[in-house]
Order: C-alpha cells, then structure tokens, then sequence
C-alpha cells in the first residue's frame, strides 16, 4: 500500500494566506471596474440621454486631442456633465477617505469627517460669504479657509486643556464643542440673512449639491485634494499600528503625535475642500468606509483605497438619482442622508447579529 501523507500545516497555512491576501486585492480591481462603469453611464444619464457609445466615443476623442465638431452632445458632456460628475466622484472619495481615516485614527467605527468642525466651518464660511455677495468662487475659497481654521481652533484648545495627558479624548471633545459652535454661527447667519434673497441661497447650498460645479472650482479643489490624499496613501498602513493604542504604537518605534497630525491635516484638507465646493453632504463619511470594509476587510493598507471607489461609486449614483428622478434637482445632501441614514441602521442590525 502506498502511503498518503498529509500536507505540512505551513504550506496549507500559507496557501490560506495567500488566497487571503489576494482576495482584498481582486475586491479592488473589481470595485475599480464598477467605478469606470458608473463614470461612463453617468455621462448618459440626464434630461438629454446619450448613448454610451457616444460618450465612449466623445471622451476619446477629447483625451487623444482629436478634433470633435461642436454640437448640442459636445456641450452637454463637456461642458455640463463633465464638471459634476468628476466632482462627484472626487468629492465621494475625499469624504470616505477622511472618514475612514478618523475611524482609524480615534478608534472609533462611529467618527465622522465633521468630528473636528471642519464641516460646520466651512458651512459657516460659506454663508458668511453668501451673505457679503461674494462670487462662487469667493464662497468656496472663504469656507476652505474657515474650515481648516476651525479644525485648528480645536486643536488649539485641547492643546492648552489636555497638557499630554489623553489628548485624544481631549481632540475630539473640543471638535464636537468647535463643530456646535459653528452651527450656532450659521443659525445666527440665517436669522440676520435677507429672507426674499440670502436666505434661500445659504439654505440650499447648506443642503448641498453639484449643480453650480464649473472646471474653476475642480481646479481649486484638486490641489488640496491632492495634498491630502498622498500622505494619507503613502502611510496608510500606519493606521493599522495606531489602532493598537498609544503605547503599544510607541513600543514599535511609531511617533504617534507626529503621525497622527499628518493624518488629521490631511482628512481636513480632504473634507474642507470637499464641503467648500458641495455643501454639507452627509453621511458619505460614516457610512462608507463601514461598506468598504464589507469588502476588504479592517486592514488599512486595503480600507484606504476601497473606501475611496466606494464614496466616489456612491456619489456618482446618489448625484445621478438627485438629477434624474424628479423635474426638479433634489439636493444632494438630502439624498445622501435618506439612503445612508437606513443604510447604516441595516448595518448596525448586521454586525450585531453578526456578533452573537
């Protein structure tokens, strides 16, 4: 009789490994595919449909340099549904790449990009300049700059309050203190505001929305936006050693306090710029690096990346719906929040079921 021999347990444990390993990376591939889909129906979609394999065309077209004859088609794509739709799918990826990196920072599956005021700030900076009659790109600059300053205020206070000791508890509570502080002010800024012209105007742009988006506000968003986004890819594995704890990242040579400012400058930078073109649109933030860890799991160096085809998927479809369903544009903010507020319910129902 011949004798069969079992397989060592390390080579049947690195096959499990790998397999694995290669799962969040076969999740990403595909998430980027059903991302490259949706970029490419979303041009379709709208008041005036157009047959994807124009658009495939028209974007080829226009990325080769090829000349295109001027028609009612070119100008709905390019110059219309062009703007928002990158917005859309910049926007959704800043959002869930802040949001998940503040879960990984603090701990905490429940932070949101508005836990250290950034999004009330530049919610206020926008109405204030609403208010003044500043352009739309005086509106955006003046919220990027009051969101980050508000971010600032916060770490300013719980500087002075914490002196070392559990300054991450001490962070987020001056956050949440800053972020209803700059609600008050936007209350305040709507009581004053003319109520026939100003204050519909900052209402509906707190609701948020891509409608106004134009090329000059990509191109004020795009530098921030990469500036937070290549520290954040760059380090993102960091996060994994963070989520240990203080101590035990400090016991493997990791500067916390160093490290975890980059990561917050960063997010802000991600969630300032993203609120002071948009509006406040919520939820994208919370919700889906909890989507985005369904698929890859709690690693970071696979979350980060996921996270951000995630929220641009997201709202590449949530800006489709608002702009097709009804006659009138339903604001994006609105949208976002009755799909992601039911959405994290079925999640929380989920992971709770899943734990007993």
């Amino acid at each position: 009789m011949s004798k069969i021999t079992a397989a060592p347990r390390t080579s049947v444990a690195s096959s499990t490994q790998g397999r694995e390993s290669r799962t969040p990376r076969f999740m990403l591939v595909a998430l980027l595919i059903v991302f490259i889909l949706l970029f490419i129906v979303s041009f379709s979609l709208g008041r005036f449909i157009v047959p994807p394999s124009t658009v495939i065309d028209m974007l080829w077209s226009t990325a080769t340099g090829h000349p295109t004859p001027n028609s009612v088609t070119k100008t709905v794509l390019l110059e219309v549904r062009l703007p928002r739709i990158v917005a859309a799918s910049l926007i959704g990826a800043a959002l869930a790449t802040a949001g998940a990196t503040f879960q990984g920072l603090f701990r905490n599956p429940m932070v949101s990009p508005d836990i250290l005021g950034a999004t009330s700030g530049a919610g206020f900076g926008a109405a204030l300049g609403i208010l003044m009659s500043f352009s739309l790109l005086g509106v955006s600059t003046l919220a990027f700059a009051i969101g980050v300053c508000a971010v600032l205020l916060s770490y300013s206070i719980s500087l002075v309050i914490s002196r070392g000791d559990d300054a991450v508890l001490m962070l987020v509570l001056t956050g949440m203190a800053v972020y209803n502080l700059f609600l008050a002010f936007i209350s305040l800024i709507k009581y004053v505001a003319d109520p026939d012209n100003k204050l519909p105007a900052i209402t509906f742009w707190l609701m948020g929305g891509l409608a106004s988006i134009t090329l000059k506000n990509l191109a004020m968003i795009v530098p921030p936006l990469v500036i937070g986004w290549i520290p954040i890819l760059a380090l993102r594995w960091r996060l994994n050693v963070l989520s240990f704890g203080e101590e035990e990242a400090q016991a493997l040579g990791v500067n916390t306090q160093r490290l975890r400012w980059i990561f917050i400058i960063c997010a802000t930078l991600l969630t300032a710029a993203s609120v002071a073109v948009s509006g406040i649109i919520a939820w994208v933030g919370l919700v889906i690096p909890h989507v985005a860890r369904r698929f890859v799991g709690p690693n970071f160096s696979y979350l980060i990346p996921a996270s951000m085809l995630c929220g641009a998927s997201f709202l590449l479809i949530a800006d489709d719906v608002a702009r097709t369903v009804t006659a009138q544009e339903i604001p994006l903010g609105i949208l976002t929040s009755l799909i992601g507020g039911p959405f994290f319910i079925l999640l929380l129902i989920r992971g709770r079921k899943g734990t007993r």
